[in-house]
């Protein structure tokens, strides 16, 4: 456990909170949170882990243009995703996460399997937050029921309490957010 832990872990879940309320400082927040990460995850050798907290950082730069842009339908509406939608982001997490798994069996890590597959979820649910898809939570709520014990392996349990709390809140936003959706038909 370490201050840094303890600071990540307190932006993520704010980060988490703000994209729970469709509200923009998900971004800011989440950048704080995940450069932090980048370094501790590589440093407890859950490389796609740090690989992926870069990519969270190229993701809410992007997500944070896209949602503060004046010419984009994205900037308010929440979505959902068309069935054919649904099958290109479910190929994507598999392309993702077969690149990753061999990738990864060419490392010391010991979690190659844990690593590739928490991590594919989230590179498709960050894809999927950033254009406002409500099925983003899916993923990650998926992602973050793999995470918990990954990172009780480790010895991270700040980490892993951040992920449990992540969990609940990712329930409660897809809620939120199918409501809102909901509503905006009405």
């Amino acid at each position: 456990m370490s201050i840094l832990e303890i600071i990540a872990s307190l932006f993520g879940v704010l980060s988490v909170w703000f994209a729970r309320k469709n509200n923009m400082l998900v971004f800011p927040t989440g950048i704080v949170s995940v450069l932090i990460y980048v370094y501790i995850t590589y440093e407890n050798k859950i490389y796609a882990e740090a690989g992926i907290n870069l990519y969270y950082f190229v993701m809410s730069v992007y997500g944070w243009v896209l949602w503060t842009s004046k010419n984009t339908e994205i900037k308010k509406n929440i979505s959902r995703n068309k069935k054919s939608e649904n099958g290109i982001y479910l190929i994507l997490f598999i392309v993702f996460f077969v690149i990753l798994l061999f990738i990864l069996k060419m490392t010391d890590s010991d979690v190659v399997f844990l690593d590739s597959i928490t991590t594919a979820l989230s590179l498709t649910a960050m894809l999927l937050l950033a254009r406002r898809k409500l099925e983003n939570w899916i993923f990650w709520i998926l992602a973050d029921i793999i995470y918990i014990p990954l990172f009780i392996y480790k010895g991270l349990y700040i980490t892993s309490v951040q992920y449990f709390i992540f969990l609940i809140l990712a329930i409660s936003g897809y809620f939120e957010w199918k409501r809102s959706l909901e509503n905006d038909k009405d």
